[in-house]
């Protein structure tokens, strides 16, 4: 049985009109509706789930060469979700254009389906993105630019809401400069709520399973009560329950979400994972997130309009 997740409390307070009555008593008016709280009682209206603050789209492994003008053309139809979403900000988990990431390729494929949304994206690259012949990540940076780069390095961080964001190159994860970034960003981090990206996964049932290269920046997310993080690189959905860094189920643990189905062709399931709860192949989509200043859920939301998942909500450590 998977362990039990960290869950938020369904039933937000809401404000009540209180009318002083006999035997100490109260009648609130909500929804139109005048209801009864008897003496001692804090709050006689009922309490909804708390909204989402913002939304976000996440997926990677995106745009292969082709267009819109073939119907076998995956990345158009997952763009085509991204605006009937309009969510807040993008984040791609790399791979975002293959085979080699060159600049013209970016700009005949990835950026005329997903480049529609450039400017609110917030990319990281993956091991595609290294293979330009014109050097690594030179058409990546090219494109994207000052959105990818926004301090002259492949990784950044970002606030939104009570959320702090940590956008990671996990092409250099040997590269003690990113790590002692990390190590310093986390440190300033004001915010209670953590997520961060990248496209090597720790954990994955996919194709290339788990790759260990993430295992020291784990280590400092779980330290530092991160609570999401977002992959790609196995062409596949996945997500796994709450848990260390060692891959051993852990209620106050992080949550891995999987996301590598945003047009690339997809990968089998190869070797289920301890603490994987969903798997999803043979599915193109992108992951709608739902970030309140106490937690977070999302849905996994198909090319032909379906909800093929949905996620517990989570709590903020």
């Amino acid at each position: 049985m998977p362990p039990t997740p960290r869950t938020t409390n369904p039933r937000a307070r809401k404000a009540r009109w209180g009318i002083p009555v006999a035997a100490g008593g109260a009648l609130a008016l909500v929804g139109g509706v005048l209801l009864w709280s008897p003496a001692g009682e804090a709050d006689a209206s009922p309490k909804a789930a708390p909204r989402a603050a913002f939304t976000a789209v996440a997926a990677g492994d995106i745009a292969e060469q082709c267009t819109s003008s073939s119907s076998s053309c995956k990345h158009p139809k997952t763009a085509a979700l991204v605006k009937q979403i309009n969510p807040s900000f993008v984040m791609t988990m790399g791979d975002n254009q293959y085979d080699d990431a060159r600049l013209k390729d970016f700009q005949k494929y990835y950026d005329k389906s997903w480049g529609a949304f450039k400017s609110k994206t917030k990319p990281v690259p993956g091991n595609h993105e290294t293979y330009d012949p014109d050097g690594s990540l030179k058409g990546y940076k090219s494109y994207f630019g000052s959105v990818a780069y926004p301090d002259g390095k492949s990784y950044y961080s970002y606030d939104q809401g009570n959320w702090h964001f940590i956008a990671l190159d996990s092409n250099s994860f040997d590269d003690d400069e990113q790590i002692d970034w990390l190590k310093d960003d986390l440190a300033a981090n004001s915010k209670k709520c953590v997520a961060a990206y990248w496209h090597h996964p720790l954990f994955s049932s996919g194709e290339h399973g788990n790759d260990p290269v993430s295992r020291p920046v784990w280590k400092l997310l779980y330290d530092n009560k991160a609570e999401l993080v977002l992959n790609g690189h196995d062409h596949h959905y996945e997500r796994f329950a709450p848990q260390n860094p060692d891959g051993k189920a852990d209620s106050k643990g992080i949550v891995e979400l999987l996301g590598g189905m945003g047009g690339a062709n997809p990968y089998d399931i190869e070797e289920v994972q301890p603490n994987s709860q969903k798997r999803i192949t043979d599915t193109f989509g992108v992951v709608k997130l739902n970030f309140t200043d106490t937690g977070f859920s999302w849905n996994l939301v198909a090319t032909d309009g379906s909800t093929k998942d949905t996620s517990p909500s989570y709590e903020c450590r």
